[in-house]
């Protein structure tokens, strides 16, 4: 019997791009009608819908993005409601003289403040069919029978593929046309950048920049990653407790990926030399011998140098402090390693150059490396 998982014909919308990027969308958006003098308050935003496979962070990302920005941030999960009252809100008759009407007062999830807020709405097409189409008139003008969002508030939807092994409800051209659309795809620099600043144990981030294929969207998911390595936290020996890290990544890991992780620990990968022990180094000398000693053996440890160099490049991307004069010098000796291939020195230099901290742009100053740089403009 075949194990091999199966292929489907996904749907999305929109242009794939990894979360930086959705965050960039979003900063624009959000800029413009909150921000823009020209702009805000004088209509409502087009709802964003950020489309994407299960368990690659599309929630918690905008979740964040809300709440850095000091935004309001509210959440609901449609495919919750289990009548129409849930997303109408309950009726009440009204008297006005010898006149009567029915309304319906907001449910408490409407946002009663004006903004600037963010309002999700997550994996809305995992509502049934009846609630999607209540939704659109919501889209449409961010408001639902006799209620109406205060002003301020953008809309912000997440959405799983159709036409694949979801259970989801196919939205129409009518629904389509009222959003717009972005597909988040798992970038593994991208989401090792995220892990160093969301304080990741560093060895699971070293094992996913290793093995970026064990990202396979069944049960082994960026966010199901995280919750193993969460649970390692503890466990300063990993290899003198390789039964409990066996069964903390069956439980939360398919069982390829649990495999590799062991296969990890044997071969100490889970021992390669964090980025602050490089730019800290008291003699870098020494750290030279320690850094040779792991990847230019017998055998030529690529796979080890390439996760050092990604890690110590998004930790400089992350920092906003210069560096010292100590933790340059560290930087220089290290880019500088006689047995790092220039296509990766390059690739290193060309990311540190064009960030936001000024010191790093000093790597310009090292003739062997902006030799490199200017060689390749």
């Amino acid at each position: 019997m075949s194990t091999k998982t199966p292929q489907f014909n996904y749907i999305t919308y929109g242009s794939k791009v990894n979360a930086s990027q959705v965050e960039k969308l979003l900063e624009h958006v959000t800029h413009q009608h909150f921000d823009n003098p020209e702009h805000a308050g004088k209509r409502r935003p087009t709802p964003v819908c950020i489309w994407g496979m299960h368990g690659i962070g599309k929630t918690e990302m905008v979740r964040d993005f809300a709440l850095n920005k000091g935004y309001q941030f509210v959440y609901i999960a449609p495919a919750q409601f289990e009548e129409m009252g849930d997303l109408l809100g309950m009726p009440k008759i009204s008297h006005q003289g010898d006149n009567s009407a029915t309304q319906f007062i907001a449910p408490d999830w409407v946002p009663k403040q004006p903004g600037p807020g963010i309002f999700l709405i997550d994996d809305v097409n995992r509502a049934d069919d009846r609630i999607l189409r209540g939704i659109m008139q919501l889209l449409q003008n961010y408001e639902l029978v006799s209620w109406r969002f205060p002003p301020g508030w953008m809309i912000i939807l997440t959405a799983n593929p159709d036409g694949g092994d979801y259970s989801v409800s196919t939205m129409d051209d009518a629904m389509l046309t009222r959003m717009m659309h972005m597909t988040m795809e798992f970038d593994v620099k991208t989401w090792a950048r995220w892990a160093e600043t969301a304080g990741i144990d560093p060895r699971g981030i070293d094992f996913i920049l290793t093995y970026p294929e064990v990202i396979t969207g069944a049960r082994t998911t960026p966010r199901s990653l995280v919750q193993f390595f969460q649970s390692l936290e503890t466990i300063p020996d990993l290899q003198a407790e390789l039964d409990l890290v066996k069964m903390l990544g069956d439980g939360c890991l398919d069982e390829a990926t649990t495999t590799a992780f062991i296969t990890f620990v044997n071969m100490d990968m889970n021992k390669i030399i964090s980025p602050q022990e490089v730019l800290g180094a008291p003699k870098f000398q020494i750290m030279e011998a320690q850094i040779k000693a792991l990847v230019d053996g017998q055998t030529k440890r690529m796979d080890i140098l390439s996760v050092m160099m990604t890690r110590l490049t998004n930790h400089l991307l992350n920092i906003k402090e210069d560096l010292t004069e100590k933790e340059f010098g560290n930087l220089k000796a290290f880019i500088l390693l006689a047995f790092i291939p220039n296509d990766l020195r390059l690739a290193m230099a060309q990311e540190l150059v064009n960030a936001p901290n000024k010191s790093l742009k000093k790597l310009y100053s090292i003739p062997e490396v902006a030799k490199l740089l200017l060689a390749k403009m």
